[in-house]
């Protein structure tokens, strides 16, 4: 009898197995092996010199220690920090109030779900065409300059993307309107969860709703906000598209758009695989440590 049983869990236990293939094809075809390919180039001198192949020839850690030696790579780090910082804190300070408001049962808001709605669907929308449209917007012809004009505020049209500063706040405004509406559900989610007696004795030992949100609902959504900040600033890191369509790829105006990810796909895109790889390496490095840190927060009881 207790052969049978075993012998109908392992028939069982055949078919979860069956189903996981799919998934672990996938991934050592699109994952695993292209992370050992990438691996395994950076430590090559890979590239092409007009219609020159170089290599692949072994050079050990000299591509990581080009990438360190050579300013560019601190430029574009900075401006990909500095970009990811200005859409950041504007979007976790909107995040948290509408937050609080759509999660505070007292302030009984109508048309809740359609406004929850509307706030998440810049980010269903693909970020090239954001980019296309205030690629647009911003011209020097484009609407915006045409309105500025007429009413006065300019004498003349400003070239948006001819401005480091900017360029900069546009790209950190795009990623703004496309991420606001997810941290607000993330955070409104953490503000649901929290016990609502708490609020209810804070009411009665006459606690003003400023005390409440900052004495209360702050502490007890901090592991929401530790996961959100380092899922931006992953994200940050991987800034990439909106940058790209507005500037053309050049990163201009002076370089001060060109984010980390533009860099390692123009040595894609010039075929030095060597020095593309090397940077992905230390990218995925970065991106490994701020997930362990997640993972181990998430995990931690106080």
């Amino acid at each position: 009898m207790k052969t049978a049983k075993s012998g109908k869990v392992v028939r069982y236990n055949k078919w979860g197995y069956i189903f996981l293939i799919p998934f672990i094809v996938v991934y050592l075809l699109f994952q695993f092996i292209p992370l050992v390919t990438t691996i395994y180039n950076s430590f090559f001198e890979n590239y092409r010199s007009g219609l020159t192949q170089i290599g692949p020839n072994f050079v050990g850690l000299a591509n990581y220690k080009t990438i360190f030696t050579n300013g560019d790579m601190m430029q574009y780090a900075k401006n990909t920090l500095i970009m990811w910082v200005l859409g950041f804190i504007p979007q976790i300070i909107v995040s948290l109030l509408l937050a609080s408001w759509f999660s505070d049962p007292s302030l009984r808001l109508k048309g809740q779900r359609f406004f929850k709605t509307v706030i998440y669907l810049p980010n269903l929308i693909m970020a090239s065409a954001f980019a296309m449209l205030f690629f647009t917007l911003f011209a020097d012809g484009g609407p915006i300059n045409s309105i500025l004009t007429q009413l006065g505020i300019l004498s003349q049209p400003f070239k948006f993307f001819s401005n480091a500063t900017s360029s900069r706040v546009l790209v950190a405004f795009m990623n703004f309107l496309m991420w606001f509406g997810n941290t607000t559900i993330l955070l409104m989610a953490g503000m649901m969860g929290i016990d609502t007696s708490l609020f209810e004795a804070a009411e009665v030992d006459g606690a003003t709703s400023t005390q409440v949100f900052f004495k209360i609902t702050m502490p007890l959504l901090r592991p929401i906000l530790i996961y959100v900040v380092i899922t931006s600033l992953i994200g940050g890191l991987q800034m990439f598209d909106v940058p790209q369509i507005l500037t053309n790829g050049t990163g201009e105006p002076m370089r001060s758009t060109m984010t980390l990810i533009m860099y390692l796909n123009k040595h894609l895109f010039s075929k030095n695989y060597g020095l593309g790889g090397a940077l992905s390496v230390v990218l995925f490095i970065i991106t490994a440590i701020l997930s362990f840190a997640v993972y181990n927060f998430s995990n931690k009881q106080d």
